[in-house]
């Protein structure tokens, strides 16, 4: 309820020059009143039961190509394996903006708490049904994403769909095991490839491509050096602005080929193929690209949203094993961030599959749809990456991977923000899956606590730090003082 089916529909047949139909006004029609009076005069099983075979002929006999169905109508068991065929859109809407739209002038909406205990009952149904989900059901937003809606036909046997929108941009994320070498294409023009040499040599030949330029593997290789070389690479094989940048590979090609995207020739566009663990449920989304300095990481970047991204879970079997344990920390993050049934998921040792990737991916494209530029909600995203990129900066890249830094970050973040119960749970959390939880002896915290002062995203000279309150109350902008922060760091060391 509330979530604009009806206009959604309208806007999706438009662009495929047709009409929707709203499974709700076919029913009125038929049985004669409103819904509102029907489930008054007969109660709610009468309606389910007229809803049932009403919406179970429209689904074997569409009258139209754009379908709304009201939002009780998952709950049917037959019309769930009657959807199956079809393309199914979940328009993704918070509680509250629900009821501001419809609390108190529907049936199942005169109470606000059994409103919000429905919807979470309803939750796993609708996610369960959907082949994609939009996350603004506007009628710009939805008629721009009929293309993609649309070739989900064309991609592998069980691909999802997000459509992500930004201030700046809006792009489908599709993920499904096969699509890296299925040939499913979201965008025409020639395609300039950019991959690492590891992975180049895994899955380089499955990317048609018109040219690819292939770096070292590593963070280290993540510099203005390398940008300058990739740059001219494409360059020398005639890349305009009719053709794209692929970035083939982890968060460091990720970035750096976004990077090279935003600013070669002011700007063209660029597809993610994330294969490792961190970028697929983390830096392949939201836009930010860079390198690193020796001051600092991601000190030179800018913001260009990706035009698709394109996640492949099955590519995640040649990770070497510390490499798929680093991805878990933006896991465990995310978790935290979102609270929650993903929260519970993770807790609770979830197996790494299709279903825990998506909700990453949306719990991040959520938070980047409301602050696509840092400036207020998005920092959240940032758990654990204060003390983690001062670890990253002050070994010079070569002792952690990043999720192995933000491993622990994550547990610094914790001390500070008081949380000593749930930083054990997180501390378990992150060494049953392989990350460190004690920070070398070797490391200097002062080096590690002066590192911060210089982190990209200080305002006014401080530090704003995210804290923890509980799963799913996380806080960004927190001031914390010197000697917490010693003692948090101090901490990782075992005291």
């Amino acid at each position: 309820m509330g979530a604009g089916k009806t206009s959604a529909a309208r806007a999706a047949a438009a662009a495929l020059g047709a009409r929707a139909v709203d499974s709700d006004h076919v029913l009125e029609e038929r049985l004669g009143s409103s819904i509102e009076d029907y489930f008054t005069s007969h109660g709610e099983r009468a309606f389910r039961d007229a809803e049932e075979e009403t919406v179970a002929e429209m689904l074997e006999s569409p009258p139209s190509p754009v379908l709304s169905l009201g939002g009780g109508a998952i709950t049917s068991e037959r019309l769930r394996r009657l959807l199956a065929p079809h393309t199914v859109v979940l328009l993704d809407v918070d509680e509250e903006t629900a009821w501001r739209r419809c609390g108190g002038r529907r049936p199942l909406a005169r109470d606000r708490a059994r409103f919000g205990a429905l919807l979470a009952e309803r939750a796993p149904l609708y996610d369960g049904v959907a082949d994609a989900v939009m996350l603004d059901s506007s009628r710009e937003v939805v008629r721009r994403a009929v293309p993609a809606l649309r070739s989900l036909a064309d991609a592998p046997p069980g691909t999802r769909m997000i459509w992500a929108t930004a201030e700046s941009g809006e792009y489908p994320v599709f993920v499904g095991d096969g699509l890296i070498g299925s040939g499913f294409r979201t965008l025409e023009g020639a395609a300039h490839v950019i991959t690492d040499a590891n992975v180049g040599r895994l899955y380089g030949d499955a990317v048609p491509a018109e040219a690819t330029v292939t770096v070292e593997a590593g963070e280290e290789a993540k510099n203005l050096a390398t940008a300058g070389t990739v740059l001219e690479r494409l360059a020398d094989a005639g890349l305009d602005h009719d053709g794209h940048v692929v970035a083939l590979g982890g968060g460091v090609v990720g970035d750096l080929a976004g990077f090279c995207a935003a600013v070669y020739q002011r700007g063209v566009r660029v597809v993610q193929l994330p294969t490792t663990l961190v970028s697929q449920v983390d830096s392949a989304y939201g836009g930010k690209t860079g390198v690193d300095l020796p001051q600092g990481k991601n000190y030179v970047g800018a913001y260009h949203q990706p035009s698709a991204v394109l996640v492949d879970p099955r590519v995640l079997v040649t990770l070497p094993a510390e490499e798929l344990a680093a991805g878990w920390a933006e896991v465990i993050k995310t978790a935290l961030i979102a609270g929650g049934p993903l929260w519970d998921r993770v807790r609770a040792g979830a197996p790494l599959d299709r279903d825990l990737i998506l909700a990453c991916a949306r719990t991040k494209l959520a938070v980047v749809a409301s602050d696509e530029r840092d400036s207020g909600r998005r920092q959240v995203l940032n758990l654990g990456h204060t003390v983690g990129h001062a670890i990253e900066t002050v070994t010079g890249y070569r002792r952690y991977r990043h999720g192995e830094a933000v491993s622990l970050g994550l547990l610094a973040a914790l001390e500070l923000s008081g949380q000593a119960a749930l930083r054990a749970e997180v501390s378990a959390l992150l060494e049953a899956r392989g990350l460190p939880v004690v920070l070398d002896r070797a490391v200097d915290p002062g080096a590690v606590v002066a590192a911060t002062r210089r982190d990209k995203k200080r305002r006014a000279g401080r530090v704003g730090f995210v804290l923890v309150e509980a799963p799913g109350d996380v806080r960004p902008g927190r001031p914390v003082e010197e000697g917490e922060l010693r003692r948090a760091v101090a901490e990782l060391r075992g005291g």
